[in-house]
């Protein structure tokens, strides 16, 4: 049996280089999106599917173009260099750029000119020494639907005569709208208590990026006991959970109930999130009636974030958040909604996002049947193939007692821009639009007595050491928290972004800048369907017959509109200038 003869070595370096070896420490980071700095870009490109080739058109010979009296044999190209379009309503140019849907609807009631009003409050009950009501005559968020209130404007004639609006009282504060059924407030809407089973209640602002604080006192809950005793002395004063909620969480459901909000828990101090609790403060700092829990949340800023969610998020780039914008142009915010009555009330109806199976499934997994092999083989991380599961670097929760910090007990929150958010599926809900009230709310939630303050600023109990407060005399001065003006030479400013999203501010100037935001994008949308009706300065009629629109939410038991649609051929063509006597739907919501 002859021996293998040994392999000889060239003597000359061969002239194709060895293909090195690339070792991956940590393939949470690879982004889905292949790019030159992800190390198996090769690979995946050689994976890569063939694009399916381009049909072509095929052109008529210029004997048949002849024919048919086509003189010129190159008019069947378009000349690149001939002059601008007039982009008139109903072109197709016009009609492919994202705008919110229009509808068309029934000329506005004088009473729908009123500032809205706002609940009814009838006392009820007292929890730590504060009187509580319970609300009526508004409407509750729920079966798939999110209401803000709206008023009339003659300004907007081309919005429909519509425009968002607030109503009292102002400020940062509870959403009366955004909270379970059951939930009574105190009267200034800061405080909730319940004597149901457990109730969530969020705020009227969220934060999308930046640092944000706020705090939250126990009215009624757990009481003090003696060291080592966890159970509560005397009467039982209820439960309470705080912390922060994204649109998607159950409001019938406490906060960290499911993976869209993030929860402390009274009973053993635990922090929750997919009811999974964990033990998080220590031994001797047990949540108590009379305890102060400040909450800091931090978020990249919106650049980044669409970086994750769009699959382009690379950890070697990425190194950091300070991020300057692009340009002046922005992200489109696209608000699907539609003028709805309830009772007294004007309001604003929209899709709500809604839960997904991926994040369900997280929370739940399924020992059998899976939505994909990558849903249960990683964990969220911001390269996850899917979305939804995609976390957001540099981003976490910080927790307060009393004015002491105790530590972080949620770092790289989910992801929430579209399409990590997703409305229901369902006939005129759209995927992928991000309405401008995305984010991560506080949320408070009480059961059975619990009750709860919120202080969403600027004068806190306790105020974190470096709490930028802004100066009222000056837009761009910050005041820290634990100083004065004078003795504060080397103020902050807010010139430029990346540096003002890395101040710890307190939550009630986000309600400032929300307010702001809303003023424009009912300004733009007001441009954008002036624009879609041929942009004439002379024409105040708003919709006309030729604007491309859906028929909004009218009425058809209402009195004469019957033999309006068949005078007029279509209700579509007489709603929207004053015509006919159509009226807006009017919703009935019934107690749960």
């Amino acid at each position: 049996m002859t021996e293998a003869s040994p392999r000889s070595r060239s003597a000359t370096p061969s002239s194709i280089p060895q293909k090195r070896l690339h070792v991956i420490e940590d393939d949470q980071h690879i982004p889905a999106v292949s790019s030159p700095l992800n190390p198996d870009y090769a690979n995946s490109r050689s994976r890569r599917p063939a694009a399916p080739r381009e049909q072509r058109e095929k052109k008529e010979s210029l004997k048949k173009r002849e024919a048919k009296g086509v003189d010129n044999a190159r008019s069947a190209t378009p000349d690149s260099q001939g002059p601008a379009k007039n982009l008139s309503k109903g072109s197709p140019e016009l009609s492919n750029v994202l705008s919110p849907i229009r509808y068309k609807l029934p000329a506005p009631k004088s009473t729908d000119f009123d500032p809205p009003k706002p609940p009814i409050f009838v006392p009820s009950l007292s929890k730590g020494g504060k009187p509580f009501f319970e609300s009526s005559e508004h409407v509750y968020n729920r079966k798939g639907f999110r209401y803000t209130h709206c008023i009339a404007d003659p300004t907007f004639p081309s919005s429909q005569y519509h425009r968002q609006s607030e109503t009292e009282p102002f400020g940062p504060r509870i959403n009366f709208e955004d909270v379970s059924s059951h939930v009574h407030f105190d009267a200034p809407g800061q405080s909730v208590t319940t004597e149901k089973g457990f109730r969530m209640a969020r705020a009227n602002v969220g934060a999308r990026e930046g640092r944000w604080y706020w705090e939250c006192k126990v009215l009624s809950g757990v009481k003090a006991t003696q060291e080592g005793d966890h159970g509560a002395s005397g009467e039982p004063g209820g439960h309470v959970r705080l912390g922060w909620a994204r649109r998607e969480a159950s409001l019938d459901t406490p906060v960290g109930f499911d993976a869209y909000s993030y929860g402390l828990r009274d009973v053993a101090s635990q922090k929750v999130h997919m009811s999974r609790p964990k033990d998080f403060l220590p031994l001797g700092e047990d949540l108590r009636v009379g305890d102060i829990i400040g909450l800091e949340i931090d978020l990249p800023s919106l650049i980044l974030h669409r970086k994750v969610v769009e699959g382009s998020y690379n950890k070697a780039v990425d190194i950091s958040d300070d991020v300057e914008p692009q340009g002046a142009e922005a992200p489109d915010i696209i608000r699907d909604r539609v003028p709805i009555r309830y009772k007294a009330h004007l309001y604003f109806e929209q899709f709500e996002y809604h839960s997904t199976k991926e994040l369900e499934e997280l929370m739940n997994p399924s020992p059998v049947i899976a939505t994909s092999s990558a849903s249960t083989t990683q964990a969220p991380n911001p390269n996850h193939p899917l979305p939804a599961l995609r976390t957001l670097p540099f981003s976490g929760i910080k927790v307060y007692k009393n004015g002491k910090y105790i530590g972080t007990p949620f770092k790289d929150l989910l992801a929430f821009l579209p399409p990590a958010s997703k409305p229901l599926n369902q006939v005129g809900a759209r995927d992928g639009l991000d309405d401008g009230m995305l984010g991560y709310f506080p949320s408070i939630s009480v059961f059975r007595g619990g009750a709860a303050e919120a202080n969403f600023g600027p004068h806190f109990w306790f105020p974190p050491a470096d709490l930028c407060v802004q100066n009222k005399d000056d837009d761009k001065d910050i005041i820290m928290a634990n100083t004065t003006t004078d003795a504060s030479p080397n103020t902050a400013t807010r010139a430029n972004t990346s540096t003002s999203l890395r101040l710890l501010r307190p939550l009630s100037e986000r309600y400032n800048e929300q307010i702001a935001e809303d003023i424009v994008y009912d300004i733009i949308d007001e441009v954008d369907f002036w624009m879609q009706d041929g942009g004439d300065t002379d024409s105040k009629s708003g919709v006309t017959d030729q604007t491309p629109t859906v028929l909004g939410p009218v009425d058809p038991e209402i009195p004469g509109l019957n033999a309006m649609a068949a005078e007029e051929g279509d209700v579509g063509d007489a709603v929207g200038d004053g015509r006919g006597d159509g009226e807006i739907k009017e919703i009935v919501q019934e107690d749960e």
